[in-house]
Parts: C-alpha cells; structure tokens; sequence
C-alpha cells in the first residue's frame, strides 16, 4: 500500500491553508504560550513539595503545598481560558484534531489541580497518600498536555507569528 502526503489529501490542505496566528496576543506573542509556564512549573513543585513532607513531615511542606497547588490551579484556570478564547476564535486551530486533545488534556488537568488545592485547603492531613498520588497524577496529565501543546507549536506552526522579514 503506498503512502500519501498531507498534502495529497484535499481535507488536510483545505486546514493547512487557514490561518492559525494567534488571536490573543501581545506584541506578536501569543498569550497562551506566556501563561502556561507558572502552572506548569507549580505543578511540579506542588509534587516535589509532597515528597519532602513524605520524607520530613514537617507541617512547613504543607503550607508550602496550599499555596503551589493553589498557584497551579488558578494560574492554570488563567491560561485556559485564554487557551480557550484561542481555540474558539481561530478556525485554523479549531479545526484540528490535535487543538482538541491538548484542550482536553488541559481541562483535565485544571480539574486534577482544582481538587490537588481543594484537598489541601480543607484536609491538610490527607496529603498523604492522596495529595502525593494527585499530584503525581497532576505532573502525568501536564506532560500529556504539554506534548500535545508542543506538538500544535512545533509540528502544526499554532499561533506563531511570523513576519515577512523572517
């Protein structure tokens, strides 16, 4: 059987020829792309921060964990939205396949930290066993999500700008 090129396909052309620049952007930067790096990296020290109360329990790594698990959430519920606005706005990221797994695997992950902070404001003892598996849930869902964002980046140019001189 012989293999066929994108480009071969009429329906994946008619999708490559739409725009998919941003829409919500500063100064040719994609918003989106600017608001994901706190939560990501609050996600991962919300699961570090998990580790060393495991290994210290002392009641400082929960305060600690309260707060980065909070940052996590909203901060990550900042980033979907705009994350959001975009994939709505913009028919060429729309319409791919791939806009949608990122953006499932994002909610997800907004919902997985939303209940990482819940836990932890109302039942700061349960972060052991529960807080540590949620945060390691957290920290898979996050680089599902972020393999996925890479890929609409790197693989599908989303919301590059790039100018005529480049």
């Amino acid at each position: 059987m012989e293999e066929t090129s994108d480009s071969a396909n009429p329906v994946i052309s008619k999708i490559q020829e739409k725009d998919a620049s941003s829409a919500v952007a500063v100064a040719g930067h994609p918003l989106h792309a600017m608001t994901v790096h706190f939560p990501i990296a609050l996600v991962f020290v919300t699961l570090g921060v998990d580790v060393f109360y495991w290994w210290s329990a002392d009641p400082f790594w929960l305060r600690v964990g309260v707060w980065s698990s909070g940052g996590a959430f909203f901060l990550g519920l900042a980033a979907g939205v705009v994350g959001t606005v975009e994939l709505l706005a913009v028919a060429g990221i729309r319409e791919r396949v791939a806009s949608w797994a990122h953006a499932i695997a994002a909610v997800t992950l907004i919902a997985i930290c939303g209940l990482n902070w819940g836990m932890r404001v109302t039942e700061a003892a349960n972060v052991l066993p529960h807080g540590l598996l949620v945060s390691v849930m957290a920290a898979v869902i996050t680089g599902m999500a972020g393999w996925h964002g890479g890929k609409l980046i790197f693989d599908h140019g989303i919301g590059l700008m790039v100018s005529s001189r480049d």
